[in-house]
């Protein structure tokens, strides 16, 4: 009954592309099209009076790439909830959920499933032990023999190009421990009291100071290695002059005006790494140089070993104020300082002698002659054993004239040598459990 162009059927009718949407006076009625009445063109109608658009249903948004909507989609739009799903497809994602991979909304319908379902319950509870088995719990505390090792394993595969002296390498690794335990320190445990104890003049000395305290007296000891080396003296220009480690102390405790904070950490870790690199580039002929300690002196290369053993024995001392475990040395450090304390053995019984302190050696030996020996046999890491030259330090050792042996454990005799423990207690057990002791002193072997 139209034609083509009646703007109804064809191309530009409603069933075609390009068709518009017929309006509500153009719904069908009894089944038969109605054609509405003639109306003005868009410029003749006055908004004010236009009338309301028809409620239209919502049309859907297009699916990407042409595919129909997924029914999750249709039934957001449509405001229904998701359809819940089934057990085996819950079950399915139990493994998924318990390595934290899946969904917010499938964690939720898993979560919920498992308050329904005792077998799911059971298999969600052994595959989360099971994943635990793969992230396995481990201490943060860094083992004390880790940073040996990986500097071990590194210099292996590329030595340095300017390496430490050897005998300067205990020192590196003491300062380096000790400062991983002063690390994660808050203000409060840098207040920790702590108190250094050693043995003079056959009574037992005690001084009570803080964490903070025992930095800085290792800081200021340190200072006669660096003055020997031509550096600054932490001290400054007010030091004491030809003072020892116990005067030194003092002034620097007095003179701060109150006990050092934390902040004294930083000046000597700086002060460590300056003596290294000193010593790194000058070279072996540094090793000769002389510290002098005000009572006595030592080569550079034993000052650097007996600053090793002091930091060590005083780090011991912090951890034990701060109930931290901490272990002894390596082995072959270990042995450096068991070695140099047996060497000073003979000079420290000479000055004992001359104070009175000691019997008088048993006759005199001329310089380089053998005399009274006695055998010190270390047990443990770092052990060995020492031919010790009993009546003066200029005699020589001999096993043929050993007048006596002595057993200890390696980290007791630094103990005993530090005067942390008097040699009475070194004989019959001592005060420290954790180590073994095995003082023994045996009569004279047959001649």
């Amino acid at each position: 009954m139209n034609g083509p162009d009646d703007g109804l059927d064809g191309p530009g009718g409603p069933g075609g592309p390009g068709g518009r949407r017929p309006g509500p006076e153009e719904q069908q009625v009894g089944g038969a099209p109605r054609i509405p009445d003639p109306r003005g063109a868009a410029d003749d109608l006055d908004p004010a009076h236009a009338p309301p658009p028809p409620d239209l249903p919502p049309v859907p948004s297009p699916a990407p790439d042409g595919a129909p909507p997924t029914a999750a989609g249709s039934s957001a739009r449509s405001g229904r909830a998701p359809e819940p799903r089934s057990h085996t497809v819950l079950k399915s994602l139990l493994g998924a959920w318990a390595l934290a991979a899946c969904s917010a909304e499938e964690t939720q319908a898993v979560e919920d499933h498992l308050t329904e379902c005792a077998p799911c319950a059971e298999e969600a509870l052994r595959l989360r032990d099971a994943v635990g088995l793969l992230h396995r719990e481990e201490s943060l505390d860094l083992k004390p023999m880790l940073r040996s090792r990986v500097l071990e394993e590194c210099l292996g595969k590329r030595p340095a190009r300017i390496p430490v002296p050897a005998w300067a390498v205990p020192y590196d690794t003491e300062t380096a421990r000790l400062d991983a335990l002063l690390r994660d320190f808050g203000d409060g445990e840098w207040e920790t009291p702590v108190r250094l104890k050693w043995f003079e003049e056959e009574r037992r000395r005690t001084r009570r100071t803080t964490v903070a305290g025992v930095i800085g007296h290792l800081m200021t000891v340190d200072g006669l290695v660096a003055a020997a080396l031509g550096l600054d003296d932490p001290l400054g220009p007010d030091a004491p002059q030809q003072a020892g480690a116990t005067a030194r102390t003092e002034h620097y405790w007095s003179s701060a005006g109150r006990p050092p904070a934390r902040h004294v950490r930083e000046p000597w870790r700086e002060q460590g790494h300056t003596l290294l690199r000193t010593v790194s580039f000058a070279g072996r002929e540094t090793a000769e140089l002389t510290v002098d300690y005000g009572p006595f002196a030592l080569p550079l290369g034993d000052a650097f070993l007996e600053r090793a053993f002091e930091c060590w024995v005083h780090a011991w001392d912090i951890a034990e104020a701060v109930d931290y475990p901490y272990d002894a040395p390596s082995g072959p450090d270990l042995n450096r300082m068991i070695d140099l304390a047996a060497r000073l053995l003979p000079s420290a019984l000479a000055h004992r002698r001359r104070a009175g302190l000691a019997a008088p050696a048993g006759r005199l030996v001329e310089a380089g002659a053998p005399g009274r020996t006695l055998r010190l046999e270390i047990e443990g890491s770092g052990g060995g054993s020492w031919d010790i030259a009993l009546d003066s330090p200029a005699a020589q050792p001999s096993p043929e004239h050993t007048v006596a042996r002595i057993a200890l454990d390696g980290a007791e005799f630094c103990q005993l040598a530090a005067g942390h423990i008097s040699p009475e207690e070194a004989a019959v057990g001592g005060r420290t459990a954790t180590a073994r002791r095995s003082a023994t002193c045996c009569s004279p072997p047959p001649r």
